[in-house]
């Protein structure tokens, strides 16, 4: 659509992982040299993490077009498989013939002759699973089985696993330590730092087709800060950015433009006092609609997009605006005083069209928080929960990233005919879910939920005085009083001694965050960006909705 008007062969801020748009940042070449390295290595398993968007898909595609002639791998996207399954499908990858029905331990022997064949041969089998963090500890326990097979030299099989960094936590289970100790390379992607981020502009358009900056030094620091440094999310809105100049025919590209294309991301409603600039901008969101729906391919984008809080994937965030939804505080209406219907018992659950809508989900995630969603007056339910203090976050995950966000969430269906809906898990207690549904609340085993459900949830959470302009934080040192103080009560909870934690009192705020963030195992960047405020909440049993036990509610 704008191709032609400033010049470019194709478009230079696809999301789609081309290889020839990777832009190797001291962190990408980093991942790289670790994949690089590890495939040359004994065998045994290579594990690279980063949040959403951070560019780990790409770099598994140019590790690919790169490794050595000798080495053949196989590429598994989409791990939601049982056992069995997997295996199934390494043996599809390396064009193993096997019988459809063939038993783990048939498949399993018949990888292992592949194995053998191919070292004897001087080839090199490497295994990568993209969304390693969907794998059950059972699969990745019979994952460790087949590196079992070695010479006295090396292995013979590299495995190499590319997830979100809840793939860290499942690897830390006492019960996979034995595939743990095995990890021979890892490294965590990060962002793209705001020292690069004009080289990586600059990259994405020479490929495309133009030599030269369209970008100003303004709109290079808004892009910035409204992507944190996410690669996705900073081709998204420059994508955006550029589709709004050319909707008013300007070949430059303005912190202005930026602004405008980052709430279009977000799926915001950008306000204004100029009848004109808000003719412009009604133009500008039709042709931007049209491009996300059929990029995105969904009709409720503007919902997924709505809020700060699903731009702050990461931990390792900063920025005051862009924390707003990474956070939630511990005041909060009484989830007790909510009236909650005895929900029935099911032993399975429901066929896709007795879901929840969109909007009735919503509605019901709201109604945990105390809060009475009216679509009516804000059509994007996060713009909502912004107004009443709340914040949303949509993220991909598996049981145990609900778990350890411990909140009640919005999870989205999809059944084999590809029809979708949505349930609100209200609490959850091992395999036992409670789950909102049109006809009222019902008790169901969360593997009937796994059938249908592919990763996808929202959550919400509160924001803290200081980001909301309410209570004693609000002032402007209100984030390091707020943290200050908490950090104190976690000092004289988690300390091993007097010393430590007199010590950690003594430290400066990124000092403590950074001491609790290696404490609990998250992105250690001295950022308390929305994992750690959730896990500080959790650790100071806020008073907030919680997806505990049912056997718990209403204790506090």
């Amino acid at each position: 659509m704008y191709y032609d008007f400033f010049g470019f062969r194709e478009p230079p801020f696809s999301i789609a992982p081309d290889p020839r748009y990777l832009y190797l940042s001291d962190r990408h070449k980093e991942a790289l040299a670790h994949l690089m390295y590890g495939v040359q290595g004994q065998g045994g398993f290579i594990v690279i993490t980063g949040e959403v968007g951070t560019g780990k898909t790409t770099v598994s595609r140019c590790f690919i077009e790169n490794v050595p002639d000798n080495v053949d791998i196989a590429l598994i996207l989409n791990p939601r498989l049982s056992a069995r399954e997997l295996l199934s499908s390494i043996c599809d990858e390396l064009e193993i013939p096997h019988d459809i029905s063939a038993t783990i331990k048939e498949l399993v022997h018949l990888i292992n002759q592949d194995l053998l064949a191919a070292h004897a041969a001087g080839r090199h089998k490497v295994l990568m699973i993209d969304e390693a963090q969907n794998l059950s500890a059972d699969v990745l326990e019979q994952l460790r089985l087949l590196t079992n097979l070695e010479t006295a030299e090396k292995k013979l099989l590299q495995i190499v696993l590319l997830g979100q960094p809840e793939l860290q936590e499942m690897l830390a289970l006492p019960e996979l330590r034995q595939l743990n100790q095995r990890v021979t390379a890892r490294y965590h992607l990060d962002a793209i730092g705001r020292d690069e981020l004009a080289a990586y502009l600059r990259y994405r358009l020479s490929v495309a087709g133009m030599r030269g900056d369209i970008f100003s030094q303004r709109a290079v620091s808004r892009l910035y800060r409204e992507s944190q440094g996410i690669p996705r999310l900073i081709n998204l809105i420059s994508d955006r950015a550029l589709l709004g100049a050319y909707a008013v025919g300007e070949h430059e590209i303005t912190a202005n433009h930026i602004r405008q294309a980052a709430k279009e991301v977000r799926g915001q409603s950008p306000g204004t006092s100029s009848s004109r600039r808000s003719a412009d901008r009604s133009q500008y969101l039709v042709v931007a609609a049209s491009v996300l729906l059929a990029v995105i391919g969904t009709s409720w984008l503007f919902d997924r997009w709505s809020t700060d809080g699903d731009l702050l994937l990461s931990d390792s965030l900063q920025g005051p605006v862009q924390r707003l939804a990474g956070q939630d505080s511990e005041q909060v209406e009484d989830p007790e005083t909510i009236p909650e219907e005895e929900p029935s018992v099911v032993n399975e659950l429901i066929v896709p069209d007795q879901l929840l809508d969109s909007v009735s989900a919503f509605q019901a995630l709201f109604l945990i928080w105390g809060v009475d969603y009216q679509p009516a007056e804000a059509p994007v339910a996060c713009d909502w929960a912004r107004a009443n203090g709340l914040a949303c976050l949509e993220r991909q995950g598996s049981q145990r990233s609900l778990e350890f966000l411990d909140r009640p969430a919005m999870l989205q269906l999809q059944d084999e005919a590809g029809n979708e809906g949505f349930v609100v898990l209200r609490h959850l207690d091992g395999d036992t879910a409670e789950i909102a549904l049109p006809s009222g609340s019902q008790t169901v085993s969360f593997a009937s939920i796994e059938r249908y459900w592919f990763g996808e949830y929202r959550v919400l959470w509160r924001l803290p005085e200081y980001l909301t302009g309410n209570g004693f934080y609000s002032n402007g040192a209100g984030e390091q009083l707020w943290l200050g103080a908490r950090m104190m009560d976690l000092a004289d909870r988690y300390s091993d001694s007097t010393a430590e934690s007199d010590q950690v009192k003594r430290m400066d705020t990124e000092a403590q965050v950074r001491w609790y963030q290696t404490l609990r195992g998250l992105t250690v960047d001295g950022i308390a960006g929305a994992m750690t405020i959730i896990q500080i909440n959790n650790d100071l049993e806020a008073s907030i909705p919680r997806l505990e036990p049912l056997q718990t509610k209403g204790r506090e």
